[in-house]
């Protein structure tokens, strides 16, 4: 049964966010809110809750698709991440935003949810005052992925429905209103140059990308 908890997306209550941590770090999966869409989110280091955050997903063992880390800030997301100079003046432009980086994972990032062939991950900075909030009060980064349950193609936007599909399979629902519902703008730092792999809300134009979008 998921706890609900209803907070105001610009001042969520202390009280109930720290409830919500409290349920995570208990090895808990809850449906939270960020400036994308809602998304499912875990402990980095709890092994049988990522596998059942992958499982509501609809990811099987091989699956490539890469998690998400959301982070703080920039200097908590270079813990888990490699950042070089040239590749740090990108980010500090779009965090905190609707943006995730793909990067090469550090030692900090279990390699279980990291890409299983190029040791990558996402990594992103939420501009939600809920998230953020929620982010603080955990005290480290979430392991996370955009709700879209299996077989559809869009991302679960209703608090209300989120509960009520997934009442036995998540422990928490943190309710702070519908977000976007638009995805993040992707951008893979992992090579030598920047690559646009998708767009969505994060405009690209933003981080001096506008001529890698296609036409």
């Amino acid at each position: 049964m998921s706890q609900y908890f209803e907070v105001h997306p610009d001042n969520p209550q202390p009280r109930l966010l720290k409830q919500a941590a409290q349920i995570l770090h208990g090895g808990g999966i809850a449906a939270i809110p960020t400036d994308s869409s809602y998304a499912l989110v875990c402990h980095l280091d709890d092994k049988a809750a990522a596998e059942r955050l992958r499982r509501l997903r609809g990811f099987d063992d091989n699956d490539k698709h890469h998690l998400t880390l959301l982070c703080r800030d920039l200097s908590e997301l270079a813990s888990y991440a490699r950042v070089d100079n040239k590749q740090y003046r990108l980010l500090k432009l779009g965090t905190p935003g609707p943006y995730t980086f793909i990067l090469e994972a550090t030692k900090e990032v279990p390699r279980r949810v990291s890409h299983p062939s190029r040791r990558t991950i996402g990594l992103r900075v939420p501009a939600h005052a809920a998230t953020q909030a929620l982010l603080e009060v955990f005290g480290q980064p979430l392991l996370a992925t955009t709700l879209i349950p299996p077989g559809e193609r869009e991302p679960l936007n209703d608090p209300h429905d989120i509960r009520a599909r997934y009442e036995k399979q998540l422990q928490a629902v943190v309710d702070a209103g519908a977000c976007p519902m638009q995805p993040t703008t992707v951008i893979d730092l992992s090579g030598d140059e920047p690559v646009l792999v998708r767009v969505g809300r994060g405009d690209p134009a933003a981080l001096g990308l506008a001529d890698r979008v296609a036409s």
